[in-house]
């Protein structure tokens, strides 16, 4: 997911046709944490899409801002989001909440497969 966002964002920004993406490895265990979504799946399934999505991207948001601020802390966060308008301390952005929405609900399809 992480490449297709970041390749995506440099056909915007850079009018990329390759769609080249960049990364980090620390973006494999932050992502990792989607796991620890499954037993909030679990007791969410049978309430409405907007209140998992809404309830997803918070904890999204919980744990980007925590990995965002220790890595920060250590000269090894991959992202900065100090130039965006809605950003929070640079680790996260409010404007991302539709996206993490949704990511979520990804995310808990990914983690209900038996």
């Amino acid at each position: 997911m992480e490449c297709f966002w970041t390749g995506l964002d440099s056909l915007r920004k850079h009018t990329d046709k390759t769609l080249s993406c960049h990364t980090s490895v620390w973006m494999f265990p932050i992502y990792g944490m989607a796991a620890c979504l499954t037993p909030i799946c679990k007791k969410l399934k049978t309430h409405s899409a907007l209140l998992r999505g809404g309830v997803y991207a918070f904890f999204i948001y919980i744990g980007e801002f925590a990995t965002g601020v220790f890595l920060k802390k250590h000269g090894a966060c991959p992202w900065d989001y100090s130039k965006a308008k809605l950003n929070y301390k640079g680790v996260i952005r409010l404007d991302y909440a539709p996206v993490w929405f949704l990511a979520g609900l990804f995310f808990e399809k990914i983690l209900d497969r038996k």
